[in-house]
C-alpha cells in the first residue's frame, strides 16, 4: 500500500470506530459498520480475514487517537548509545515500546528499559516527539514516539526474548534500523554532544 492509501484507510477506520462509539442512530451505525467493513476488506491479506480485522479493530473503544510509544536515549562515557537488536525483525533500535494503560510515559519507559536491557534507569528530559504516519515502515496506524534522555541507576546488561543483543554501540556504524530509530538516535546524540562537560 502507498502511504496515501494507508493514511486514508487509517482515517476511515478511526471515523468508523469513533462513530460507532458515539452514535445511537441505527442508520448512522449501519453506515459506520459499512465503513469498518470496507476498511477491513482493504487491509485484509491472505493470512488475515476481514472479520478477524474487524474483531481486532473493535478492541479500540472510545475516541480513536494515534498510538503512543516511548524510547530511551542512554549513553556511556565514550558517547556510545545503548542499543538493542530486536528479535521480531532483527533490526536495531533504542530501548522502546508502546505505552501501557495506567502507566505514565516515564514509568512505562523505565519498565521497557528494565525488560529489554536489564538496567534500571531514571527518565529525564523529553528530547523530542516523532510522528510515524500510516504506511510508513509497513505499519497501518499513526504513532507518536516520545524520546527521553535517561540515565542508568543500576542493574546489569541482560538480553531478553525481545532483545537477543544488548549493549553500547557507536550508532554511526549501525545501518539496519527499526522504524525511525536512526533519526531518534541522531537527535539523542545531538543532545549528548551539547551536554558534555
Amino acid at each position: 500500500m502507498t502511504i496515501g492509501l494507508s493514511a486514508l484507510l487509517d482515517e476511515i477506520r478511526a471515523i468508523a470506530l469513533t462513530g460507532l462509539h458515539y452514535s445511537h442512530d441505527d442508520y448512522d451505525r449501519e453506515r459506520y459498520e459499512r465503513l469498518l467493513q470496507l476498511t477491513a476488506n482493504e487491509y485484509a491479506s491472505e493470512s488475515v480475514s476481514p472479520q478477524d480485522l474487524i474483531t481486532a479493530f473493535r478492541k479500540d473503544i472510545g475516541y480513536i487517537t494515534p498510538k503512543v510509544g516511548c524510547s530511551a536515549a542512554i549513553f556511556n562515557e565514550e558517547g556510545h548509545m545503548l542499543l538493542v537488536k530486536r528479535s521480531d525483525n532483527g533490526k536495531w533500535g533504542l530501548p522502546a515500546g508502546f505505552c501501557e494503560v495506567n502507566q505514565t510515559p516515564r514509568d512505562n519507559l523505565k519498565r521497557e528499559i528494565r525488560e529489554e536491557t536489564g538496567l534500571e534507569a531514571d527518565v529525564g528530559e523529553l528530547l523530542d516527539v516523532f510522528a510515524v504516519l500510516p504506511g510508513q515502515y509497513g505499519q497501518p496506524h499513526s504513532l507518536y514516539a516520545l524520546l527521553f534522555a535517561c540515565s542508568v541507576t543500576g542493574g546489569a546488561l541482560t538480553t531478553s526474548h525481545e532483545t537477543p543483543i544488548v549493549g553500547y554501540f557507536d550508532h554511526h556504524l549501525i545501518t539496519d534500523w527499526h522504524f525511525d530509530h536512526q533519526q531518534r538516535a541522531a537527535r539523542a546524540y545531538h543532545y549528548w554532544l551539547s551536554n558534555r562537560t
